[in-house]
């Protein structure tokens, strides 16, 4: 019995051994940001809104870059505190096929194919899923407007028609 506990123990310590070394670390990444007290307000109207792209042929699309139906829309923060002076905004959604320059279309019966939606800033430079639009400088009085754009860009060779909806969610990132 004291041989079995024995060669028990024994099997624990090389197994302990052998995990400890297969948890080994190849790097650190270290995460800094803060929690602020004190935010703007996002309008009602930009908090849910619609952007209507609009019914676009397929033929607008001879290859794949292609972009039509650009439409503007905008985010506007009001009250904004004393304590930031600057705002980007970070869209998340689901990628068209892992590429984060567009969205993915929300699937479903007839869905168009290769094509995604693209949020562009107000330079018309293309802002990817996940990332910080550019920056805007913050007035403590009125209406601070954060400007976009959204296009139809085609991903494929070929586009096919069918509806063509995307869903993106939307942070106000104060800096």
């Amino acid at each position: 019995m004291k041989k079995q506990l024995h060669a028990l123990a024994l099997v624990s310590v090389i197994c302990g051994a052998s995990v400890s070394a297969a948890n080994a670390a190849d790097g650190t990444i270290q995460f800094n940001g803060e929690i602020i007290d004190a935010a703007c307000t996002v309008s009602p109207s930009s908090a849910n809104q619609t952007v209507n792209l609009g019914q676009i042929s397929d033929k607008a699309f001879t290859g794949a870059g292609d972009t039509a139906g650009a439409t503007a829309f905008q985010i506007d923060l009001t009250s904004c505190p004393a304590s930031v002076s600057s705002a980007s905004v970070k869209f998340d959604g689901t990628p068209y096929q892992g590429d984060n320059s567009a969205l993915e279309l929300t699937q479903g019966a007839g869905v168009a194919t290769g094509v995604g939606i693209q949020i562009r800033n107000a330079d018309n430079s293309v802002l990817p899923l996940f990332t910080q639009s550019q920056s805007t400088t913050l007035s403590q009085t009125g209406t601070n407007t954060l400007k976009f754009n959204a296009a139809y860009v085609a991903k494929a060779a070929a586009v096919t028609a069918g509806p063509a909806n995307a869903t993106a969610t939307f942070s106000v990132v104060y800096n």
